[in-house]
Formats: structure tokens, sequence, C-alpha cells
């Protein structure tokens, strides 16, 4: 079983920054596929971006590309996730995930992952 617990949001102005971090739990951490989600009131939750287990493949949605950067310190348990250049429509509730399954097909899928955060919050304003 993995815990995870996200931490890092809040609310910036358009054009700031903010860096997620999440921290899990358990000694196989370098062994999962790590992911981020947002769900944005009203919407349904989507993929934001992801990473292999030793950080040397990164995934992104067209929304974030250029913007956010994943990445990890498995010395750490630990994912994050920078957001740059913040927009209005970033304002979401934001979500870690981790998956155990192998290859990476599956990365932008919710029912590719095994275990969920609890969700941090982050507003933009304009």
């Amino acid at each position: 079983q993995v815990q995870l617990v996200e931490s890092g949001g809040g609310l910036v102005q358009a054009g700031g920054s903010l860096r997620l971090s999440c921290v899990a739990s358990g000694r196989t951490f370098s062994s999962y596929f790590m992911g981020w989600f947002r769900q944005a009131p009203g919407k349904e939750r989507e993929f934001a971006a992801a990473l292999n287990w030793s950080g040397s493949r990164t995934y992104y949605a067209d929304s974030v590309q250029d913007r956010f950067t994943i990445s990890r310190d498995n010395a750490k348990n630990t994912v994050y996730l920078q957001m740059n250049s913040l927009k209005p429509e970033d304002t979401a509730v934001y979500y870690c995930a981790a998956s155990q399954r192998s290859g990476s097909s599956w990365y932008a899928k919710e029912l590719g992952y095994d275990y969920w955060g609890q969700g941090t919050q982050v507003t933009v304003s304009s």
C-alpha cells in the first residue's frame, strides 16, 4: 500500500509560479510510475504530467507543455510539479498518482494508476 500526500498549492496571480510536491510512503517509491492529474470545478479530472521510475521519460498534456515540469527525487520519495506562467484556466485541484504497471501507453488514463493522493488546491487569479 502506498500513501501519497500532496502539498504546495495556493493562490497565485496569472503569470506566477507554484511548485507542488507529493511525498509517498513505502520503500518501493523508485519503482512507481508517477503522474499528476487535475480537476477544475464542474469538469472531469484530466491528465497533466507523468514520468517513469527513473525520471528519464516525461509526458505532458498539450495544455501544460512548456509551462509545467515534472520531476522526482527517489531518495526523498517525492515527485514535483513545477508550474510556471500560470493561467486562470490552470485553477483546479491537483492530484498525485502512482502506478505499478509496466509500459507507459496508459499514462494519461486515470485507470492506469493504483494510488491517489487527496489533492491540493491551486487557484490562479486574473
